[in-house]
């Protein structure tokens, strides 16, 4: 998952679990992202859900596992927007948030270590009094690659490694992998004649080089100067070679000649060779 679809499934996780829950029954929720089209004018106490805020950080704990080994903590702030009409008052909002973090304090297991509210202010677009407030949850992964640990609700332990596994000062990525497992590839084509040819190796190489084996890199005839040999890096190469997305282009014959050398990388017969370097 990306990053943000895993921010965005948390607070629809937390939205699914309030409305089932009898005694919030007089509460509609919903998520602020993605956005929901809420009720105009309001005749109920509506609840957004949304995060604020994600800390992630790396430790090793000692006490918790017996071992010194890696963990993953994090202290999430959640975003609660409550909203109810102008004819319930304030004093709605703020009942509205103390049954919510009861809620969530009592019956998810999450660990909430904080939470308040802003003072209320009115919307005029949707007639309703609004009190921002917040819940901190704190929870904790011991150790990070365990597939048996239980996290309190709404914890997915993709939001809680996936900073730490796509941090590529500690970790390599999938391209970086493939460059360390094979750095470079090396082939060979026969020539077949044609002006202008294109060698796909599937990526885009940072450097190429090409030479037609058992022949010297250059041949002189006459005041006419022939080359066997090309190499090339992105945007920048001698006559003949061109680095393309997914391989080189190769160039053959009078009609490429450039600083009086004919290239002939495609002569037709010659066998060629070549290294790309990913």
């Amino acid at each position: 998952m990306t990053p943000l679809n895993e921010m965005s499934a948390m607070p629809s996780r937390i939205v699914e679990w309030l409305s089932e829950r009898e005694e919030l029954s007089d509460i509609i929720f919903l998520t602020e992202f993605p956005p929901v089209r809420k009720a105009v004018p309001l005749k109920k106490v509506t609840v957004a859900v949304g995060i604020q805020s994600i800390v992630i950080s790396d430790r090793f704990d000692l006490e918790q596992t017996g071992d010194d080994e890696y963990c993953r903590a994090a202290e999430i702030t959640l975003r609660f927007s409550i909203h109810a009409p102008f004819s319930m008052g304030g004093a709605a909002c703020h009942e509205a948030f103390a049954d919510i973090t009861d809620c969530l304090t009592f019956d998810s297991g999450l660990d909430i270590i904080e939470s308040g509210c802003e003072l209320i202010k009115a919307d005029r677009d949707t007639e309703a009094l609004v009190l921002g407030a917040r819940a901190v949850v704190r929870t904790s992964l011991c150790p990070a690659q365990s597939g048996s640990i239980q996290f309190p609700s709404f914890i997915d332990k993709t939001l809680l490694c996936g900073s730490h596994i796509r941090n590529e000062d500690i970790h390599v990525s999938p391209s970086q992998k493939e460059f360390l497992d094979e750095p470079f590839v090396t082939g060979t084509y026969s020539g077949m004649g044609q002006g202008t040819r294109t060698i796909d190796i599937g990526f885009t190489p940072s450097l190429v080089i090409v030479f037609a084996g058992g022949l010297p890199s250059h041949t002189l005839s006459g005041s006419a100067l022939f080359s066997y040999t090309g190499i090339a890096l992105q945007g920048n190469g001698t006559n003949g070679l061109e680095i393309t997305q997914n391989g080189f282009r190769i160039r053959n014959g009078a009609s490429y000649a450039g600083g009086n050398c004919t290239p002939l990388l495609n002569e037709a017969g010659t066998g060629y060779s070549y290294i790309a370097v990913r």
